[in-house]
Formats: structure tokens, sequence, C-alpha cells
């Protein structure tokens, strides 16, 4: 199994609110892991992530309202800090790109609201999609309320007994064939929607 060297990530935001920040920093501290604070102008925040060997993160939070935002990008090396900044961005549902480097390949992880979107592999030979995210809960709730085929199918059967009812009226032999073809390509296209 490939061993990761390093986590970016690239053009990463994530909000939250105070209470959640709050709880965030509660929790950051880990036997591996300590944070601090700064306090800036305008309301704004730095939170730095400091792991026991020296590595840190620096995550700048802008008050919006009643919300923070993170705007991150970086490169996380050890292992804990990894770990850290991946359940924030996760649990807080970010968006943008996770790049996890490995010896001789990069897996590059698109992200949309804490939900991965696509994957792709970037080697030295070029990039190669290997997820895609095909369909979201709104695409999902739009074809299934989507009714063409059931009305196409509705003014096909209006249309068939319209025809069969000319058909029983129609008395010269032309007329009942060109009506016939016109049942036929009716039922042919009737069998195709509904299957």
């Amino acid at each position: 199994m490939a061993q990761r060297l390093a986590t970016e990530y690239v053009n990463a935001t994530l909000q939250m609110t105070e209470f959640q920040l709050n709880q965030f920093l509660l929790s950051a501290d880990t036997s591996y892991i300590s944070h601090r604070v700064k306090v800036l102008g305008g309301g704004e925040q730095e939170v730095v992530l400091e792991e026991a060997q020296g590595e840190e993160v620096h995550l700048s939070f802008e008050r919006k309202g009643s919300m923070y935002i993170c705007a991150l990008s970086c490169r996380v090396v050890n292992p804990h800090l990894n770990n850290a900044v991946r359940k924030l961005f996760v649990t807080y549902k970010g968006t943008g790109t996770v790049n996890r480097i490995y010896k001789g390949f990069t897996m590059i992880y698109e992200y949309v609201q804490g939900s991965v979107r696509q994957i792709s592999e970037l080697t030295e030979n070029g990039c190669k999609r290997i997820y895609q995210h095909r369909h979201t809960v709104a695409e999902m709730q739009r074809l299934f309320q989507a009714d063409t085929i059931e009305r196409e199918i509705g003014e096909l059967r209006g249309r068939v007994n319209l025809l069969l009812d000319r058909r029983n009226t129609a008395s010269l032999n032309s007329e009942i064939m060109k009506i016939d073809r016109e049942l036929q390509a009716a039922a042919v296209r009737l069998f195709q929607l509904e299957a």
C-alpha cells in the first residue's frame, strides 16, 4: 500500500457558527496537536494548529454575520495534523480541492459541501478520472418529477382512440389502410415509451 507523503488543500473553504468553531477548538487539542488563536481586526481570527514536532497549519476565519468562513490553502505532512485538518474539512462540509500526494502519483479529490464529487489520478503520464459523482439529490428529484414520457403516452393513447373512431366510420379501403398504418406506428411508439 502506498504511503501518503503529504496532503494539499487548494482554495478550500468551509463555514461554521461561533459555537461550532468553539467546539472544534475544544476537540483540536490532543496529545499530538495544540492550537492557539490570534484575534485580528474586524472580527477575524487565525487559528494555528501545531503538531508536537513543529509543523503548523494556519486557518483564517472571517466573520460574515453569524458564520465564520475559513479559507484553507496549505500543505500538511504530519499524519496527526493531517487527520485534524481532514476531520475539520469533512465535518464542516468543506468545498475545494484536496491533493493526496504519494510517491509517483497524486490523487486529486474535488469536494462540494463535504461530499466527494470527483477523484482523479495525476501521474507523469497525465491525469485520469477515477470517479465522478453523477446525480445530486436535486437532479434525482428533477428526473423523478419529469413527466414528458407520461404526457407523450397520454397524447398517443388519445390519438389511437381518434384513429379507431375514424376506422370504425371509414368506408374506403384505402382510407382504412392509411389509418391502420398510423395505428401500427402509434403502437410501436407506445411500446417503446412504455418499455
